[in-house]
């Protein structure tokens, strides 16, 4: 891949913007509430793009094509059925939880609805999550600068990790969220084209299902049993394990997203940020999976093109985009591919980091160690955090290298850590019985539950540790089946433990469950200003999507 200058010039204009961001935003952010969590001063246009652009990272973009060129159309699923409920149910039943009760973070609302023992837990999870996600972000834009600028790979995170720390560290929340939006206009701007052309050379979506396996095109035709499809899972096993552990997993708990939410001016736009955000969201999958497709149908052409190999002979599925790009784009086109790249690991990562700031600052460090100091004092310790966020970030990037899918790790790391805590969310929302001793409990023995899973299984070589009792044809059947042991371990746990234990009283309980939260009225509002007719819109067009490509 060559670059030409004007690429270069593409390139440095973008690091300036967002280094602008960062430096504008930092002259309005005086207080810790500012720098950690915007202060809920946003409004519902910025706040949609940015819940869904949090999600938009380098492992998603990369990952993502790479799981079109592994597994096919199937792909989609983790949008169709891995996104869009999920999306939908935290807007409309969710959100007046977590913004009613004014919880600055998720482990917060833990602390508030159980103990400050579960709250502990969580935040403790969750950061290792931030930095492993974080962490999967700095490798793949790594693998970037190593394919267009020859850079080592450790060159690479290093210098781009500084980027994002120096606009984090200046403007908090606040300059993620906006540069969050820049970035998704950049992302559709820099891969849109890329999957015009490579489907238009492979002959257009008939010719991509003509060179292609039955298999790789479909979505649910193939989901009977789990040798029917590439990517080993049956339709028990999707629909339980990502259509409703691992997304409602990661929609409705983590705070990666959920901060977004939580940022903006009412209640209202807090609702509608996540519905709304799934709009655009549903259509990702013709930008960022279908070139996968057109790439293994190139490669069945003989035109010349191939996805690289691995030095033990495999496919390295990661470097799809990035040399589909090199294929197709020219000079210039080039640049905004590659400023697009740059973009979805600079989205994924700030949000990342900006989260991990807010939980250790407020959950760890504030609920542990420091009670009642000043707000300089926390405005600091956010800023110190960033830091070494960053630093801890490089460490988890060289774990991505194991892998030859990033989605198939960042799915491992959010079974651990998102599995159990769906579980524990839906019993204290829902379920005024539960009480602080059953969701730790319950936290922890979904942990467990998982780790047993991961040792005493095997896929792809990885696993099965203290003896393989079963063989997973592929890394995500075996994500998707430790997310439902880690859920129905937590689930279970907390409901036995919480009937033995004593619950709250109910007047403590305000906001915070299902039955007593004081929810807006919006009924003299128009239908597309309310989350509930705008989540039905969002459902009939994802299942009319999901019909196309049965």
């Amino acid at each position: 891949m060559t670059l030409a200058p004007v690429d270069y010039l593409i390139l440095a204009l973008y690091f300036a913007f967002v280094l602008g961001i960062g430096w504008l935003v930092k002259r309005k952010v005086t207080t810790s509430s500012e720098f950690l969590t915007s202060g809920r001063s946003v409004p519902v246009w910025i706040t949609s793009l940015a819940f869904m652009a949090a999600n938009l990272g380098a492992q998603e973009v990369i990952g993502m094509c790479a799981s079109g060129a592994k597994y096919g159309i199937m792909t989609a699923h983790f949008y169709w059925l891995g996104a869009i409920p999920a999306m939908l149910f935290v807007g409309v039943f969710m959100m007046p939880f977590y913004y009613g009760s004014r919880a600055r973070s998720v482990p917060e609302y833990l602390r508030l609805r159980f103990d400050q023992k579960t709250r502990g837990l969580n935040a403790v999870t969750f950061a290792v999550m931030t930095i492993f996600s974080s962490g999967i972000s700095m490798y793949a834009l790594g693998l970037l600068f190593q394919l267009v600028l020859g850079w080592s790979f450790t060159q690479s995170v290093i210098v781009t990790a500084g980027v994002v720390l120096v606009y984090t560290f200046l403007g908090g929340l606040t300059s993620a969220i906006y540069n969050e939006v820049v970035q998704f206009f950049l992302i559709v701007l820099g891969f849109a084209p890329l999957s015009i052309l490579a489907v238009s050379h492979a002959g257009g979506w008939g010719g991509i299902a003509a060179r292609l396996q039955p298999v790789m095109v479909h979505t649910w035709k193939y989901a009977g049993n789990t040798t029917s499809n590439p990517m080993g899972v049956e339709a028990f096993g999707l629909i339980a394990g990502l259509g409703f552990v691992l997304s409602f997993g990661y929609w409705c708990t983590d705070f990666l997203v959920i901060q977004t939410a939580l940022a903006s001016n009412s209640m209202s736009a807090a609702r509608r940020t996540p519905v709304l955000a799934s709009f655009p969201k549903m259509f990702m999958p013709f930008i960022v999976v279908v070139p996968g497709l057109a790439a293994v149908a190139l490669m069945n052409s003989n035109v010349g093109y191939s996805i690289p190999l691995n030095p033990d002979g495999t496919t390295n599925y990661n470097l799809t985009m990035t040399t589909l790009m090199s294929q197709f784009y020219p000079s210039g086109m080039l640049g905004v591919g590659l400023t697009a790249l740059m973009a979805s690991f600079m989205s994924g990562m700030a949000g990342n980091v900006a989260a991990f700031n807010t939980v250790f600052t407020y959950d760890i460090y504030q609920g542990y160690f420091r009670h009642s100091a000043p707000d300089s004092h926390y405005l600091w310790v956010g800023r110190i955090t960033t830091v070494v966020g960053v630093i801890l970030s490089l460490g988890t990037a060289y774990l991505a290298t194991q892998f030859n899918n990033i989605m198939d790790f960042l799915q491992l790391v959010f079974g651990f850590v998102n599995a159990p805590l769906f579980a524990t969310f839906i019993l204290g929302m829902f379920w005024k019985r539960g009480t602080g001793h059953g969701a730790f409990s319950g936290l922890a023995s979904g942990l467990a539950a998982a780790g047993a899973m991961l040792c005493l299984t095997q896929a792809e070589g990885k696993g099965g540790w203290f003896g393989v009792l079963h063989h997973f044809p592929s890394s995500m059947a075996q994500n998707f089946w430790i997310a439902i042991a880690a859920f129905g371990a937590c689930f279970l746990v907390t409901v036995v433990v919480s009937l033995m234990t004593r619950p709250k009283p109910v007047s403590e309980l305000h906001n915070l469950v299902y039955g007593i939260t004081d929810l807006p009225h919006e009924a003299h509002e128009p239908w597309y200003r309310r989350p509930g007719p705008l989540a039905v819109v969002s459902g009939l067009i994802v299942l009319v999507l999901n019909f196309i490509f049965w």
